[in-house]
């Protein structure tokens, strides 16, 4: 059952779920202005015999409050808040964060690095410049979605939507793209199910927050480090993990063959043996 905990101002809608004296995960989700907590809580599910997992909305996200800001600085304070809020003020959490919420996971561990013990990165980037080679992996797979155009990549899913019910649109275009066996009646569901909300996407794409970059602050980060990506993963393609592993000192690489950016899902039980393992 969702829940709801006051932090820095926003009602953040979570799940916990796990022994109340095990080790804290805290899940970041993908998807900016339309991701939320649902498939990283079922995916890391698998986890709670043993930790404790808390996965949230973000704020302007899913169930969560429309609290205004909207920027990468705000949501990792509320990460920092959360952590707080379920573990005192120095105790570590386990930060997974995917594809977008990969980003925050990074920017929260270079900003918190005694707050973090264990990272887990999955179908992530370290800057802004995946977006070049989505666009060059989309002109390869352009079969795959002919819903979906270059300049709709470009100017939408990584610019501005002129409303939620565009964002909506672009978004149930690009679907197949996500995973290497996409179900057309499923994903008709999944998006009508989901939270589009122009607004936060917008403001998370906007001049001041899209040019991210963390690829020089990277040896800040002291966490045992797992790098996951599918080799299929058109986004966030492999060479951006690889990057990230190359510069985390330590850092751990796993490229899963025949998954997409959705590996957590598409391949769930090799993605949690894998956290298993570096968890011990």
């Amino acid at each position: 059952m969702v829940e709801y905990v006051s932090i820095n101002g926003a009602q953040l809608a979570y799940r916990l779920i796990g022994p109340a004296d095990a080790p804290l995960i805290i899940t970041l989700h993908g998807g900016r202005g339309f991701g939320d907590h649902k498939s990283d809580f079922k995916a890391c599910s698998p986890l709670s015999s043993l930790y404790r997992v808390l996965s949230f909305d973000f704020r302007g996200h899913g169930q969560s409050s429309r609290t205004e800001p909207f920027t990468f600085h705000q949501l990792v304070e509320d990460i920092e808040g959360l952590r707080r809020h379920f573990l005192g003020a120095d105790q570590p959490c386990i930060i997974c964060g995917g594809s977008f919420g990969g980003f925050l996971a990074q920017q929260y561990a270079i900003t918190y690095p005694a707050h973090v013990s264990h990272l887990i990165l999955r179908g992530t980037a370290p800057s802004h410049h995946h977006e070049e080679t989505a666009i060059r992996t989309l002109e390869q797979r352009t079969s795959r979605a002919p819903g979906l155009s270059i300049t709709f990549l470009k100017d939408k899913i990584f610019g501005r939507f002129e409303s939620d019910l565009e964002f909506r649109l672009v978004m149930y275009a690009a679907a197949p793209l996500y995973s290497e066996n996409f179900d057309p009646e499923l994903g008709l569901k999944q998006n009508i199910d989901t939270v589009f909300y122009a607004k936060s996407h917008n403001d998370l794409y906007s001049q001041q927050e899209k040019f991210f970059d963390y690829r020089d602050r990277l040896q800040l980060i002291t966490a045992r480090t797992l790098v996951i990506v599918g080799e299929r993963d058109w986004i966030c393609p492999p060479e951006q993990s690889k990057d990230i592993a190359s510069r985390i000192p330590g850092a751990h690489l796993e490229i899963i063959e025949n998954a997409n950016h959705s590996v957590h899902l598409e391949k769930n039980a090799e993605v949690i043996e894998l956290i298993k393992r570096h968890l011990l």
